[in-house]
């Protein structure tokens, strides 16, 4: 199956088990240029999420193997932001409060209107543009329009390359990104090139970011990696009283 990847429009995942429906909004999401990819049953559609987290999930709620709900609850563990739109046939209005309490933040019934559909994602995909410009991880935040970076509050000054390697692995929170991946997307190198840059650099984070290994925030996949966990597996920590000189307000060498 193809990873929801593209340079236009965004990534959506559809959760459906009916497969002429699946096709039908897939039709016409990719009409708004939108890179979609279809899961048949709830556990097809968390490994979709674990591969690469898309920017908005449709979710239908009567799905196989796991229904929508246990789909929606291991999802908000992973990604506390991620726009859901749930779909169900079904009326009850403790299904719907349900789903809300769950973390959804769309419901539409079915049947539907299409034009409505893809209205209401445009809705949602608006905002879910908005929050990526402020990343969050516990108490660390990356905000990408001024490219500054808070801890518990603090600031911490960050060069060009460590902010773009936080980033990197901010967008991708709660999944592992390859060393190649990140020589790619912040060195733009040839992961062949032979170079421990990435590791460097993470080091140069872990200090500033005082999170030394095996780190809370920024952690080895060993033989894979790096992660900055989801948001089930890292609670807001609160920023030691005392911190190295070098963390707060100071620039390491050769960066």
């Amino acid at each position: 199956m193809n990873p929801i990847v593209g340079t236009k429009g965004m990534r959506v995942l559809i959760a459906e088990d009916d497969r002429a429906l699946g096709t039908f909004l897939r039709r016409g999401l990719e009409a708004d240029n939108h890179r979609v990819r279809l899961a048949n049953n709830g556990a097809e559609a968390l490994a979709a999420l674990r591969e690469e987290m898309p920017d908005l999930m449709i979710l239908d709620l009567n799905l196989p193997v796991l229904d929508g709900e246990q789909v929606l609850t291991a999802l908000r563990g992973l990604d506390a932001e991620l726009p859901v739109l749930v779909l169900t046939a079904r009326q009850e209005i403790e299904v719907r409060i349900r789903c809300l309490d769950l973390g959804a933040d769309d419901l539409m019934g079915k049947p539907f209107s299409l034009y409505e559909l893809r209205a209401r994602c445009r809705a949602l995909l608006r905002r879910r543009r908005e929050v990526r410009l402020l990343l969050r991880a516990g108490n660390l935040e990356l905000n990408r329009v001024d490219r500054s970076a808070r801890r518990a509050g603090l600031t911490i000054e960050l060069t060009n390359k460590e902010f773009g390697l936080l980033e990197a692995l901010m967008l991708h929170r709660g999944q592992c990104v390859s060393r190649a991946e990140l020589l790619d997307t912040v060195w733009h190198m040839e992961p062949a090139e032979a170079t421990n840059i990435v590791d460097v650099y993470v080091n140069y984070l872990r200090r500033k970011l005082n999170d030394p290994p095996p780190g809370v925030l920024l952690r080895t996949v060993r033989g894979k990696g790096y992660i900055i966990p989801g948001a089930a597996e890292l609670p807001a920590q609160e920023f030691p009283s005392t911190l190295p000189g070098d963390v707060i307000g100071k620039t390491l060498p050769l960066q």
